[in-house]
């Protein structure tokens, strides 16, 4: 007996598209409610006016779907557009940097588990992005937050050794094996380990804690962009098993200008 497919609707953005056979695309999106799905919209690449910008990458709307069950293809019947990000989009570097957030909640977002807090903090900093300057201090403070909720939270409040609270040292290491700091009182350890300094470490719990519409004024001074940023992605490429292409692409354009 072929089970009949169920109406459903959730807020949702789009992470990836993908065309299929000669007229369709199958997108996964980021949802509120039923956490990563993929769905086939039929006709999409014939009928543009029915998806009118709503399947495109970091779109957000009000998907409408049915499907058969959690792990079956989702049949996307219809898209109400929310936001397109047009500020994202009329600049190079925010396109780039939006690419890298929902690169990022593609990697640490299972699918069809429901996982609020993934999709409230991409639709959070992508309306930050929209409305502000582009910084280093955003993707840094997105990566840390992403990393919590999704339970990789590194431990930058203390030793990981001895357990000393952080304050008393003007540098430490970070240990991407161990998920934390460790203090130079606590041997050599790792080689592999990363040197951060005291201030780079408090502007990242700082901006892990902080309200998300005051990060704008939240910057990072040259040293501690560029300690965050190798903090950061070691401890993810050692979590994911490789870099993710859109930062390496973001790097690479940044390189280049620089």
């Amino acid at each position: 007996m072929i089970q009949a497919r169920t109406p459903q609707q959730t807020e949702a953005i789009v992470l990836r598209v993908i065309d299929y056979g000669e007229s369709d695309r199958i997108v996964t999106f980021c949802t509120a409610d039923f956490g990563k799905i993929r769905g086939i919209a039929k006709g999409a690449r014939r009928s543009r006016k029915r998806f009118v910008n709503a399947l495109e990458p970091f779109s957000c709307s009000r998907i409408h779907f049915s499907r058969r069950g959690p792990e079956s293809l989702a049949l996307i019947e219809g898209c109400d557009i929310l936001s397109h990000f047009p500020g994202i989009r009329a600049d190079l570097e925010k396109t780039l940097a939006a690419s890298c957030l929902i690169d990022l909640t593609d990697q640490f977002t299972p699918e069809d588990k429901k996982n609020e807090a993934s999709f409230f903090l991409l639709r959070d900093f992508l309306r930050l992005l929209e409305g502000t300057a582009m910084t280093e201090a955003l993707l840094r403070f997105f990566e840390i937050r992403l990393l919590r909720i999704s339970g990789y939270d590194p431990v930058l409040d203390h030793c990981l050794c001895c357990k000393t609270p952080i304050g008393k040292q003007a540098a430490y290491r970070f240990d991407a094996a161990k998920g934390g700091l460790t203090c130079n009182g606590c041997g050599p350890g790792n080689p592999d380990a990363i040197s951060v300094s005291l201030g780079t470490i408090r502007t990242l719990l700082l901006g892990r804690e902080m309200e998300i519409g005051r990060l704008g004024r939240l910057l990072l001074s040259g040293q501690s962009a560029d300690e965050s940023r190798r903090l950061l992605a070691h401890f993810i490429r050692h979590i994911l098993g490789r870099e993710l292409k859109s930062v390496h692409v973001l790097n690479e354009i940044r390189r280049l200008r620089t």
